[in-house]
């Protein structure tokens, strides 16, 4: 899950370099060799194999399927995957798992059930962002009840110290409907990113709807 976090530096250099975002900017197709980056217009679209549709109002850039990334995931960008990124999850079964591992890897994230509170899920992410991103401290706040795909959901933020030092901020607004996890999830650098981005990432999380 939000496999971006483990992007080489070189690559991310590259992209920071050629990434715009916002109402005038974009990848695209070209782009110092981006050409797995697709430029998302700002019109409904269906993300996550089709599991939900949203509408963002500004460009972003579909960030390429990553090694750590599992099926039902799409990930995006405004500003470059180390300075932002939107993660959706759409529709992870009971017992399936929210990020790819290894099978004999020492610490594991936990699988998602079907009967996991609002803490359980929080506490499943923090275990996301300690053992895959490296995160060596991460605190979360205001987890709260919230409508998601027009079901009963919740949100809660979080801060956390990456691994490269780096202080970031996040938002996951998710649900549970019909046994399976649906998530859409902001993660962006503290200083900017996280307060520049967050109006358009609760503009897309109200425009969420479920397609399935």
């Amino acid at each position: 899950m939000m496999s971006n976090r483990l992007f080489g530096a070189a690559a991310a250099l590259a992209l920071l370099s050629a990434c715009a975002g916002g109402p005038g900017g974009g990848l695209g197709s070209g782009g110092v060799g981006f050409s797995q980056y697709r430029l998302i217009q700002p019109r409904p679209v269906s993300v996550a194999r089709n599991a939900m549709q949203v509408t963002p109002t500004i460009r972003w850039n579909r960030v390429p399927r990553g090694y750590h990334d599992v099926s039902r995931e799409e990930n995006w960008t405004l500003n470059g995957p180390l300075l932002d990124s939107l993660s959706f999850l759409g529709g992870i079964e009971n017992g399936k798992r929210i990020v790819e591992q290894r099978r004999k890897a020492d610490r594991k994230v936990p699988n998602f059930r079907a009967d996991m509170s609002p803490p359980e899920i929080a506490a499943m992410i923090e275990s996301f962002y300690r053992i895959r991103a490296g995160a060596s401290t991460f605190t979360m706040t205001n987890l709260s009840p919230r409508p998601f795909l027009g079901q009963p959901g919740f949100q809660f933020d979080y801060d956390y110290l990456g691994g490269d030092e780096v202080e970031r901020r996040g938002r996951a607004v998710g649900a549970i409907i019909g046994g399976r996890f649906y998530l859409a999830l902001f993660d962006a650098t503290r200083m900017h990113y996280f307060p520049a981005g967050l109006p358009e990432f609760e503009r897309i999380a109200e425009s969420a709807r479920l397609k399935r």
